[in-house]
């Protein structure tokens, strides 16, 4: 384990006068500050350890600022100098686009950190019941096209426009109430994880799109991973806040986010049942949640000579304090890897060990 003692002793040594030119720079003078972008959903974790970080350390605290996984990579990738960003933090893993991307302007060692797990949530205002959903039922629900409900239910292979407006028109066992979803953007990390497991979880009940995932895949993912643009789906930006407004003013509406923000509001939110669980924090540790995903921030190795205290900063995060069972970012709604786990992700943050995809 790392403790602020060996942090102290490695900041003595990091912590030396700073006057190298950095890449890209337009001044003798690097910047002194970390500086931290991407995911909305890790942002909660990654301010405090950046709190905390500025207050048991000689460091300036890191600026963290919210763009989405997406928006926060491509800000990360696009270049190295004191005009880009040091860490970024990505409610999923890197693509290999973003890599070459990364590559293309020159950021070519990255450093990957896993720090725990989260689970996706559909939530409605507590002021409403509990929604029990399936993920078939979820797909039907916010996919742009469906199977064809046309004549006696149509032949395998036939789809056509999303037709249901209300919920109970895909199960009359759901709300009578239209559908109306607030989600993330394009950009964001989490809208990228929620296509994957949950609309694609759902499209694959299907036998058919089973089958033609292995016939023909490019069609298989717009089918299935493409939601509707009618008004049924709203997207809401990164502003997880303003999803909770939203629910909070409407109680028939639901909203889309990181389970880590429903732990911070469950005076006001609600998490539905996918598939008959319960988003529960032990619940999505055992890996038993059907919408749960892993949490990463990625590290600019070629920044860690140039600008102070981003090893020790690292140290910081990885320290059984922070993230471990007992560590303040559960509080904050991290769910943390196993023992083992944690110990090897550690060791390769510590060890600056370059991403392998």
């Amino acid at each position: 384990m790392v403790t602020f003692r060996h942090l102290f002793l490695g900041a003595v040594l990091i912590a030396l006068p700073l006057a190298v030119e950095m890449p890209g720079s337009n001044t003798a003078e690097a910047r002194e500050q970390i500086r931290i972008v991407g995911s909305s959903t890790v942002f909660p974790f990654s301010a405090s350890v950046a709190e905390q970080f500025g207050r048991a350390t000689d460091f300036k605290t890191p600026v963290v600022e919210r763009t989405g996984s997406g928006g926060g990579l491509k800000l990360f990738c696009s270049g190295v100098g004191d005009r880009y960003p040091d860490i970024t933090n990505a409610s999923r893993r890197i693509k290999q686009s973003e890599v070459r991307f990364c590559a293309s302007n020159g950021v070519t060692d990255i450093v990957e950190v896993k720090i725990g797990f989260d689970g996706i949530v559909l939530a409605n205002s507590i002021e409403s019941e509990p929604l029990r959903i399936t993920l078939r039922q979820l797909w039907l629900a916010l996919a742009k096209d469906v199977p064809t409900t046309k004549g006696n239910g149509g032949s395998e292979g036939e789809t056509e426009p999303n037709p249901h407006q209300k919920w109970s028109d895909i199960d009359s066992s759901l709300p009578h109430s239209n559908i109306e979803v607030f989600g993330p953007p394009p950009t964001s990390g989490t809208r990228d994880a929620f296509v994957e497991l949950a609309m694609e979880g759902g499209c694959k009940t299907f036998p058919w799109i089973v089958d033609l995932k292995k016939s023909n895949n490019a069609v298989f993912k717009s089918l299935c991973h493409t939601i509707r643009e009618d008004g049924a789906f709203i997207d809401a930006g990164e502003n997880d806040n303003l999803i909770v407004q939203k629910l909070g003013a409407n109680p028939n509406t639901f909203g889309i986010f990181g389970f880590s923000f429903l732990d911070q509001n469950y005076d006001r939110v609600q998490g539905s049942f996918i598939d008959g669980v319960e988003p529960q924090f032990e619940i999505i540790a055992t890996g038993n949640y059907p919408i749960s995903r892993s949490l990463y921030f990625y590290v600019k190795a070629l920044h860690v000579d140039l600008v102070p205290g981003i090893a020790a900063f690292l140290a910081v995060f990885t320290d059984d304090d922070t993230w471990g069972p007992d560590g303040y970012l559960g509080d904050k709604g991290l769910i943390p890897m196993p023992d083992e786990e944690r110990r090897v992700w550690a060791k390769r943050a510590g060890a600056l060990e370059l991403l392998q995809m």
